[in-house]
């Protein structure tokens, strides 16, 4: 399992790579770069949703103290990590 509670600093910025409509939800630390695979659509945010609970619970934050900064649409996202 990956660990990325060391990335859980209030105001840290995470970036990610995410790959919609997956065979599983998981989320892999590749060196520097976090890929997070989902099973869900990228229709009307559904895939936002699920990347934001799945980086949460993998963080160990609630998921309300993640805010999505950068790439609403791109697979490439910029996360932050609120107070």
């Amino acid at each position: 399992m990956t660990d990325l509670s060391h990335l859980a600093r209030p105001g840290a910025e995470i970036a990610v790579r995410v790959t919609p409509k997956a065979s599983r939800n998981a989320v892999v630390a590749e060196g520097d770069t976090i890929r997070v695979y989902v099973t869900t659509v990228p229709e009307d945010g559904k895939a936002n949703q699920a990347v934001t609970k799945l980086l949460a619970k993998k963080l160990g934050i609630a998921k309300s103290r993640l805010e999505l900064i950068r790439g609403a649409t791109s697979r490439d996202k910029l996360f932050r990590v609120a107070d």
